[in-house]
């Protein structure tokens, strides 16, 4: 919830919310312009849908903005998406209600298939690859708050950014290339590393596949189990995974409930899973699923994650046909390689120079699950690290960006761990009132604290 009115006592309209439809923006079209609510059906809001094109291209990125008639509070709130959907309408009116401006976009394609990478004859659409990847939400931004100053005759007092999975992506794409776009940003379980984690995601089944055994869920459940018994901190969650060494051997001969016992080949199957993908010689390749995570992702033989599988068939291979079951050790290799070339300086929102966003004097929060079954966590460790020794050191950084890791918490939500809270209005004190989070609250009562951090006598 908002901390209080950014413009004294609140701002209200200088024009009807209709009058919006005869708006002149270059590229856009305002669409449509109406008030919902009011009159006992909840606050009034002024809902606008617009469309962004980017000649000659003739690409259509689809906007919607939704204001409030009273009680606006004088922020602008962007909200992102999930997968390869690049938001939803669906997901404004809540923070609409507390007094914000909201905004959110289809990033140039309806629904959450990654087919849209791919022309009709086949080949790699890059006007819609860019779309999704940050023009959709930059444009979103600017037509936005080009919106709040026509409606309210005032632009934001302060813009912040929110989003979790391609949300967290999106607002640390943000960051790096618009770092003027929002004052705060926070990013939950980033999808950076997008060209790696995806190829990362479809090395357990290959390691299934090249080995003939495709684990049942329940081995998967029992080894999820065993190590958090051996590696928890007596809450049932282990609180940080590469602290962990539980080796599965210990598991070979013992009973898995409603699937026998585990075998030697089970054993190694699952060890790779964790260590997580190798080229054939050995050498490191991307982070594997942290011990204590649901196997969710490789649990289902035969059945690759489904936003992976969109990566490797319209991305990587461009054959919607492609059969992942003709994958090799060789040809994953260069697969990886082409995946990063390809595509990472378009989708790999790992870029650790943030200087301009800090200039600026931008705040970001970001957060992740240590039982992320999805989008591995040591990804984002990884990233964090980097921009460190990018920005002179741990205190520089901490200075405008801090990392939460919350041990036991799944992708965005979920898992045995204490589920982290108030990460918008931690970052909203942080840009307004100078108060830099330690730590963030919990569902547990206990404080989650920032990396390189001691709060309430927890590290």
């Amino acid at each position: 919830m908002a901390v209080g009115p950014a413009y004294g006592q609140g701002a209200t309209p200088v024009r009807t919310c209709d009058s919006l439809l005869s708006l002149s923006f270059p590229n856009a079209v305002i669409e449509s312009a109406a008030v919902e609510g009011g009159e006992g059906a909840g606050p009034a809001v002024c809902r606008v849908s617009a469309t962004v094109t980017h000649p000659p291209a003739g690409d259509r990125v689809r906007i919607f903005v939704e204001l409030p008639v009273t009680q606006w509070n004088g922020r602008f709130l962007g909200t992102g998406g999930g997968g390869f959907s690049g938001g939803s309408p669906q997901q404004l009116r809540q923070q609409t209600l507390l007094g914000y401006v909201t905004a959110a976009t289809d990033t140039g394609h309806e629904g959450g298939s990654g087919s849209f990478a791919l022309d009709p004859a086949g080949r790699l659409n890059w006007m819609l690859i860019r779309d999704n990847a940050y023009l959709g939400i930059h444009e979103m931004t600017v037509l936005g708050k080009y919106l709040v100053e026509a409606y309210y005759g005032r632009q934001p007092r302060y813009s912040y950014f929110e989003g979790c999975s391609t949300g967290g992506r999106q607002g640390l794409m943000e960051i790096q290339r618009y770092p003027a776009d929002y004052d705060g940003v926070v990013s939950g379980a980033p999808a950076i590393n997008w060209p790696k984690f995806h190829v990362g995601q479809m090395w357990g089944q290959l390691v299934m596949l090249d080995a003939g055994d495709f684990i049942p869920p329940c081995k998967f459940a029992a080894a999820q189990a065993a190590s958090v018994a051996a590696c928890d901190a007596k809450d049932g969650v282990i609180r940080d995974p590469r602290q962990c060494s539980f080796d599965p051997k210990e598991l070979i001969g013992t009973s898995a409930a409603g699937c026998g016992a585990f075998t030697e080949t089970d054993a190694n199957v699952i060890r790779k899973i964790w260590q997580g993908p190798r080229r054939r010689d050995g050498s490191f390749l991307w982070y594997g699923l942290p011990r204590g995570a649901d196997f969710m992702g490789v649990s289902k033989a035969g059945e690759p994650f489904g936003v992976g599988m969109d990566w490797w068939k319209y991305f990587l291979t461009q054959n919607p046909q492609w059969d992942w079951k003709t994958l090799t050790f060789p040809a994953y290799e260069q697969y990886y390689d082409q995946s990063i070339e390809e595509f990472g300086a378009v989708l790999g929102t790992d870029a650790a120079d943030l200087a301009a966003f800090r200039d600026h004097g931008g705040k970001a929060i970001v957060w992740h699950g240590q039982a992320d079954p999805l989008i591995y966590p040591e990804g984002t460790i990884d990233y964090y690290e980097h921009v460190e020794r990018q920005m002179g050191g741990a205190a520089q950084t901490a200075s405008f960006i801090r990392l939460f890791m919350a041990p036991g918490v799944g992708h965005c939500r979920g898992g045995a761990g204490p589920q982290p809270a108030g990460q918008l209005d931690a970052v909203q004190r942080w840009v307004e009132e100078g108060k830099a989070p330690e730590s963030l609250p919990t569902s547990a009562g206990r404080p989650l604290c920032a990396a390189g951090f001691a709060c309430g006598g927890t590290p």
